[in-house]
């Protein structure tokens, strides 16, 4: 049985070992993927580590608090935000990734819809793909497939900018995770040896498709490979809990990623490392009256 944080019908075999071009990374406990946003106008975190000596000691600082994975983004996909250039985004992440080493620390993972920018990356060592666009475009599935780097697929109807005009399911849960299954499936078969899963929650779904896809986890964890939810300071969260400005969102934040856990994730992207890393703690001690999982150091 899975170490920790499980429940009900989540309790399951955590998925297989990944191996991120070398390094190995299992799921016998969740993992936590630091957010990074080297841009102008991300969210929640706009302009604040698009300085490079910033997103270093933002890098440091996670590390110290128990990043898994750092995702280092440099286009804000926030719901109507405009596309960079590729040789804008390049301009803001390549000088992070050229500062930081592959071989120790945690994980890297670029955050990314075009395959120059993934290529590009993965030549400077980023071990893993994390691609918004559901690795719909056949160039990001072969630009993972040919560095050995797992890869991201998650849902997002539409695209940043439209994505949040009315968005509508029949069963959102059901239908995001047959999408997954065949993007997945696509990417498998392009060589991608491992493929993670990560249904979208804010992109192209409204704060209660958001919370039923919360609540309908197995779905997603039925597939065996890697879940990945990203929950933090997400504007559904503001809706529930009344707090409009996004980096004030933290306590409803981290509820949602300890009820992710517990439902099954295997990786919780967050923004509030050190917040997170206690959240899943306390959650792990609840699960299995015991307060002796330290979750989300590496």
């Amino acid at each position: 049985m899975r170490e920790i944080l499980s429940f009900g019908p989540a309790q399951r075999t955590p998925p297989p070992v990944a191996d991120c071009r070398g390094r190995l990374l299992d799921f016998t406990r969740v993992r936590i993927m630091g957010v990074l946003n080297v841009t102008p106008d991300s969210f929640s975190d706009g302009g604040k580590f698009f300085d490079l000596s910033r997103a270093l000691e933002a890098v440091a600082r996670m590390t110290e608090e128990g990043a898994d994975i750092i995702d280092i983004g440099g286009e804000s996909t926030r719901p109507g935000s405009a596309p960079v250039d590729e040789a804008g985004e390049l301009r803001r992440v390549m000088p992070v990734l050229e500062r930081l080493g592959p071989s120790k620390g945690p994980l890297l993972s670029i955050d990314t819809r075009k395959p120059g920018v993934a290529r590009a990356a993965l030549e400077a060592g980023v071990h893993v793909l994390n691609d918004v666009g559901g690795l719909a475009d056949p160039a990001m599935r072969e630009a993972a497939a040919r560095a050995g780097a797992p890869a991201v697929a998650m849902h997002m109807r539409g695209e940043p900018r439209t994505m949040q005009e009315n968005p509508v399911y029949d069963d959102v849960a059901r239908e995001v995770a047959a999408y997954l299954e065949g993007r997945a499936r696509e990417a498998e078969a392009a060589g991608v040896r491992s493929v993670w899963v990560d249904p979208g929650l804010g992109f192209g779904k409204t704060w209660d498709h958001n919370l039923e896809i919360l609540r309908q986890l197995p779905a997603f964890t039925a597939m065996r490979r890697p879940v990945v939810i990203g929950v933090s300071r997400k504007a559904f969260v503001g809706a529930v809990t009344g707090v409009a400005h996004a980096g004030d969102r933290l306590v409803g934040s981290k509820v949602a990623e300890a009820f992710a856990a517990l439902a099954g994730a295997d990786v919780i992207r967050t923004h509030d490392v050190k917040a997170a890393a206690e959240a899943l703690k306390m959650a792990a001690a609840l699960a299995r009256g015991t307060a002796e999982e330290r979750s989300g150091a590496g």
